[in-house]
């Protein structure tokens, strides 16, 4: 099943919808490689806000995901995010049209992948799916297709292991909220070709992004120091250092942050940084890196931030409160 991107609710972050200008919008950006087809691998907030993006830079872009709820959200994510550009006047009408010739979604992975330059895997942070994803990949992509991971913090290795083609496989580790967030973080591993590594720069300088080159290491850089700062935050209110919102200002305007890490952790997904430090802590036999109980005890009643409406925080439609 395969149908396009027209007038498409958005899980990225609403409150910085008001930044959104053209500079974020990267499809005049010169492209350095030959690529005319892209697939996106996984239509979540991630997903999508790689596809939405790539589609913005001019490329034939297919979006797979196996739940149609899940390709239908992330396809009304991408177009209702174009809508809030247009009715803030950072984005045209002619542009959304543009854009969404561009995309197409789709439920068959052969068809968002059999012709692709490059594909680009965005589904959850799970290593035994990402290996029977890549396995597959390997199989209906072209054989000089580049097949990334946006894994925040998976082992590239142990993923290109899996296949029989690891020099062409990389990490690009994109950032929430795709279409707004800057950096790339391309993630080499022993195996990988120099030409691979290359193309996934150019890329990602071609959708606008500044990249930095990270070694294959647990955790890469940004996530081991993100993850590090949060857990302890958390830990810090825990123990009533401060209120959530204290610390948060802290760091703001302490330290420059955008976010404070105890909103920054809600919108990552606490599910997500229990599990990356969780994995920090197997990879270094260092418990020093095991999850705050507070965030063990947020994870399993099912609070995990802003996409369950309640974490460190409560989230409604007009942003996060403090709980009492």
């Amino acid at each position: 099943m395969t149908f396009r991107g027209r007038g498409c609710s958005s899980l990225l972050w609403q409150h910085m919808a008001a930044k959104v200008s053209t500079a974020y919008f990267p499809a005049d950006h010169p492209t350095l490689v030959t690529i005319r087809r892209v697939a996106v691998i996984g239509a979540g907030t991630m997903g999508s806000g790689i596809a939405q993006v790539c589609a913005q830079t001019g490329w034939e872009t297919r979006l797979f995901d196996a739940f149609p709820e899940s390709l239908e959200r992330g396809m009304k994510n991408i177009g209702e995010f174009w809508d809030r550009g247009i009715s803030k006047g950072k984005t045209t009408p002619e542009q959304k049209e543009e854009w969404s010739a561009n995309l197409i979604a789709t439920s068959e992975m052969a068809e968002a992948a059999n012709d692709a330059d490059i594909v680009i895997e965005a589904v959850p942070e799970r290593m035994e799916l990402k290996r029977v994803i890549f396995e597959e990949l390997e199989s209906i992509a072209p054989p000089d297709a580049v097949l990334a991971t946006n894994t925040s913090g998976l082992s590239i290795s142990e993923i290109a292991s899996h296949t029989s083609c690891p020099e062409r496989i990389i990490g690009m580790h994109f950032f929430n909220p795709v279409p707004l967030m800057q950096l790339l973080e391309i993630v080499r591993h022993e195996a990988v070709d120099e030409s691979t590594v290359s193309t996934a720069k150019e890329v990602g300088e071609a959708m606008g992004k500044t990249t930095i080159l990270i070694k294959d290491v647990p955790g890469f850089a940004t996530s081991r120091l993100g993850v590090v700062l949060g857990n302890e935050a958390i830990r810090m209110l825990a123990e009533g250092v401060a209120s959530a919102s204290d610390i948060d200002t802290a760091m703001r305007l302490g330290y420059r942050h955008p976010l404070g890490p105890l909103e920054l952790s809600d919108l990552v997904g606490l599910d997500v940084r229990r599990d990356i430090l969780n994995s920090l802590a197997e990879a270094f036999d260092d418990d020093w890196y095991r999850p705050h109980a507070l965030l063990e005890k947020l994870v399993d009643s099912g609070n995990l931030g802003k996409k369950t409406g309640s974490g460190i925080y409560n989230w409604t439609s007009s942003g996060k409160e403090e709980k009492v």
